[in-house]
């Protein structure tokens, strides 16, 4: 479950990133969060995995309150999360595999394990075949899906997925998109920040519109609004 109470948040600088933001995600959820450049989707990023905390109000993810949560109890809060990036931030010198691999390594995850959790997460994204490839030898999409097997071989409870398509053909979007309800579908709560309306409009989803700072609409027909 995700939660903001009445939160804001101001930089140093005196920008107003948001505005006395309130809204609720439920387990199991599959939000859009649309919204101009600058309109507050990054910071509402940032304070989800904890890179920010809020200036006033409350931030609640997975049980944990962000807002007071000591920085030591930060990194096992964040394996909660499986993250998805515009960029894939995958290692270059690291096959698919060792890609997906790491993720369970830097939490002393069993070789066994991994040898069973890796290939199955693999075969989940399509990416049976591709194990041994180096990501220079992948296509964009096939690179996005590396990094979405990465974010979901911990069995993440929430999903968070920013700008996701933005790097990838348009044509390739759908099948990003259609990748992460077949997750949601599971159980999975997934979160998805993204500009691509059109896309968007694919999919029967509830969406919230950032403008500004603020909540300006929050539902399924959020276009009529």
């Amino acid at each position: 479950m995700i939660e903001f109470s009445n939160v804001s948040k101001v930089y140093k600088n005196g920008t107003a990133a948001l505005n006395d933001v309130s809204l609720k995600i439920d387990d199991g959820e599959f939000v859009f969060v649309v919204g101009p450049s600058g309109a507050g989707k990054s910071t509402f990023i940032k304070l989800l995995l904890r890179e920010e905390i809020s200036t006033s109000g409350i931030v609640e993810v997975n049980g944990h309150n962000l807002t007071n949560m000591k920085r030591r109890q930060i990194p096992k809060f964040r394996r909660s999360l499986g993250v998805v990036f515009q960029d894939f931030r995958l290692i270059p010198n690291m096959s698919v595999y060792d890609n997906v691999a790491f993720a369970l390594r830097v939490t002393n995850v069993s070789s066994k394990d991994i040898r069973r959790r890796v290939p199955y997460i693999l075969g989940l994204v399509g990416l049976a075949g591709k194990a041994r490839s180096m990501p220079e030898q992948l296509s964009g999409g096939e690179q996005q899906r590396v990094a979405l097997a990465r974010a979901l071989v911990n069995n993440p409870q929430v999903i968070i997925a920013d700008e996701p398509t933005g790097n990838i053909d348009p044509e390739l979007s759908y099948e990003i998109v259609d990748l992460l309800n077949e997750i949601n579908k599971c159980g999975t709560t997934v979160v998805m920040v993204t500009h691509e309306h059109d896309l968007v409009s694919q999919f029967n989803h509830r969406v919230i519109s950032i403008a500004e700072g603020s909540v300006v609409s929050d539902g399924v027909d959020w276009r009529s609004r």
